[in-house]
């Protein structure tokens, strides 16, 4: 799986201008499964995305479709899961 970082490099109301279709964005990657969970970096100065083991090529694309390019870096860590505490283990392999 990856771990992706966002982090801002704009103002966050440049980032609210464009929280909308990046919603729309993230829930099209969730619909299709590509997606394990997201949220928000507290403080807010940034978000977090876990992606199943995907090509990394293809990671690449579905980043560069985020509305948040114009505001965010990304920083992309593959991590291959070999432990999950109870509850996680779906984590284990994805």
């Amino acid at each position: 799986m990856y771990v992706v970082y966002l982090t801002y490099f704009r103002p966050v109301d440049e980032v609210e201008a464009l929280l909308e279709p990046h919603i729309q964005w993230l829930d099209r990657y969730f619909d299709t499964g590509v997606f394990i969970a997201a949220g928000r970096k507290d403080p807010r100065t940034g978000g977090m995305v876990l992606v199943k083991d995907i090509d990394r090529a293809r990671l690449d694309t579905i980043l560069a479709e985020d509305p948040f390019v114009a505001v965010a870096n990304y920083e992309v860590t593959k991590v291959n899961m070999t432990r999950a505490a109870d509850g996680f283990g779906d984590l284990i392999g994805i």
